[in-house]
């Protein structure tokens, strides 16, 4: 994603200082391309809703339609459609999953965001999002606020945030579903590798990897308590170096056959 101003959001110190913002405001200090405002829903100047992704055709035709552009720019040739398609609800699904679990890695809070409470930008690699409350533990300084929805303890946690995730993510799978061709499984594994690699990723820019890695695995087993998720993290060492097989395929040998994914299923 590239980065440009295109607007004025309000500061830390006059905007309502909604209990996640700490995280999201860490995110850009080490990932300036990607910036998450704590900030209602935005439509016009290049914003999509949420919620318009999930139930409006003509919006999901325009995001796809910035992939198809996007894909001539990156790869010289136009991509098949299903497979623009899938690229696209990646480029959906990695950031605003970030919006969940960096809140529930740093600050071990789980913001609630509907659909109707997220907005993307995707030529400036931006996001608006507005919790309607947020999941913490009964030590949190947070516990008072009048948005806290406080709960027992860690497990508990970790189940709100896969709760919170498959509530934002099902209907805009549904939504992408014909497009993508795919099955609800596996676009459920897709989004489960958004999940884990968007984190993944960032813990690495905060010197966290160690700890994300635990987490991650503890919190995706695989099992029915993972339910709708697919599978389980896969980290494992080779070579040296942490690395995982994702539990789905990008898709991306369609366009560069010779160079696949590190972590591609197909070649493991």
């Amino acid at each position: 994603m590239t980065v440009r101003q295109v607007e004025q959001f309000p500061s830390p110190a006059v905007a309502d200082s909604p209990p996640c913002q700490g995280s999201w405001r860490r995110l850009t200090e080490v990932f300036a391309d990607l910036r998450i405002h704590p900030a209602a829903p935005r439509t016009g100047a290049g914003w999509t809703t949420a919620a318009a992704l999930a139930t409006d055709p003509a919006a999901l035709d325009a995001t796809i339609a910035f992939d198809e552009r996007l894909g001539l720019d990156l790869y010289g040739a136009p991509t098949r459609p299903d497979v623009t398609a899938g690229f696209s609800l990646h480029r959906y699904a990695w950031p605003a999953a970030l919006a969940f679990t960096l809140p529930w890695f740093l600050e071990r809070r789980v913001p609630l965001l509907p659909v109707e409470r997220l907005s993307i930008n995707r030529a400036t690699g931006e996001l608006t999002a507005r919790p309607t409350a947020f999941r913490c533990l009964p030590d949190d300084p947070a516990a008072e606020h009048p948005d806290a929805l406080v709960v027992p303890d860690r497990p508990a946690l970790d189940a709100a945030l896969r709760t919170a995730l498959a509530d934002h993510l099902a209907p805009v799978l549904n939504a992408f579903r014909p497009r993508v061709r795919r099955g609800p499984r596996t676009l459920w594994a897709l989004v489960t590798d958004d999940v884990v690699d968007g984190l993944w990723y960032l813990s690495t820019l905060l010197d966290e990897e160690p700890r994300a890695v635990a987490e991650l695995t503890a919190l995706l087993t695989g099992d029915a308590t993972s339910a709708p998720f697919v599978g389980t993290p896969g980290f494992r060492e080779q070579g040296g170096h942490r690395t995982r097989t994702r539990v789905s395929c990008c898709l991306f040998y369609t366009v560069r056959p010779a160079e696949p994914c590190f972590s591609c299923p197909r070649s493991k």
